[in-house]
């Protein structure tokens, strides 16, 4: 795997220290030092393949790390915060990702024996060992680059193959499941799509119970497993990621962003902001955007 790890690494050298297009759907990679916040974001789902050095990832109480010897699955939307470290001779970071697209999985899935049952229950995230075939699936995607012209004929058909490889390792089922529309991961997860389209609404849980087709308790219980937060934990990370854009975005004021994300308590939104990020929101955003003018000098 020496090799194509190898390969890997120099056809994504071109990438950023900020997620960077390939010219290839749904494929982006990355490179270097990247800071907290952009980390510290609400990640899409998808399959993440480090090249070089490694990453922290914490989602809720959870947290992995994961190196060239791994990957990592993202099934559904999620919360979390992260940092990077460069190798141990001191090479940038490195990483490439393919944000997953629920039509190409289904459709895979539609050709695919129907698979075994969950292992432990629904979960969203994890960190699997990497294989020989799935780095080749990934070598022959990031050529691409070079031949643009292939990418409509080739891309799809490489794309098909990342996800079958995933599909048959130990994180298969959690694709599956998210994809198969009466499992609990996928009834989580169209509540999950919900939370984030009316993150600013107040939104009641026997309700979300009820859109999941589950007892208050079930729902707790299973919301929790998949994201390894609770379901109003989440609409808070949610809301408070939210501001965070928004006020560096604009250098809007505090009060405003607040009750545009929901809260009713600027105050309260001060003390859960700082909490979270560090710093009260105004300083937090000023650190932000002096960072940006110091990346761009």
């Amino acid at each position: 795997m020496r090799q194509q790890l190898d390969e890997l690494r120099s056809l994504a050298a071109r990438a950023q220290n900020r997620p960077t297009e390939t010219g290839i759907p749904r494929v982006f990679m990355v490179q270097g030092s990247i800071p907290e916040h952009e980390l510290a974001a609400v990640y899409d789902p998808m399959v993440n393949l480090i090249l070089r050095g490694g990453k922290t990832l914490a989602v809720g109480d959870q947290t992995l790390d994961y190196d060239p010897a791994t990957y990592f699955v993202m099934s559904v939307d999620l919360p979390a915060a992260g940092t990077v470290r460069p190798a141990a001779d001191g090479s940038p970071y490195l990483a490439v990702a393919l944000t997953l697209d629920a039509g190409v999985l289904a459709d895979l899935l539609s050709s695919l024996p129907n698979p075994a049952d969950a292992p432990n229950g629904p979960r969203a995230f994890s960190v699997a060992a990497v294989t020989s075939e799935l780095l080749d699936a990934w070598v022959r995607m990031l050529r691409l680059m070079d031949h643009p012209g292939d990418i409509p004929a080739l891309a799809p058909a490489f794309e098909r193959e990342i996800l079958y490889r995933v599909l048959q390792g130990p994180m298969g089922w959690m694709l599956r499941d998210v994809a198969t529309p009466e499992t609990a991961l996928a009834r989580i997860h169209k509540v999950i799509q919900r939370i984030r389209r009316d993150v600013s609404l107040s939104l009641a849980v026997e309700d979300l119970a009820d859109e999941a087709a589950m007892s208050v308790s079930a729902f707790h219980r299973h919301f929790k497993a998949v994201t390894a937060l609770s379901p109003l934990q989440y609409q808070k990370q949610l809301r408070l990621l939210q501001a965070r854009k928004l006020l560096v975005a604009s250098g809007g004021n505090v009060t405003s962003v607040a009750h545009e994300v929901g809260y009713e308590s600027p105050t309260q939104f001060s003390r859960e902001y700082g909490r979270a990020f560090g710093l009260p929101p105004a300083k937090d955003a000023m650190r932000i955007m002096a960072g940006f003018q110091q990346r761009g000098s």
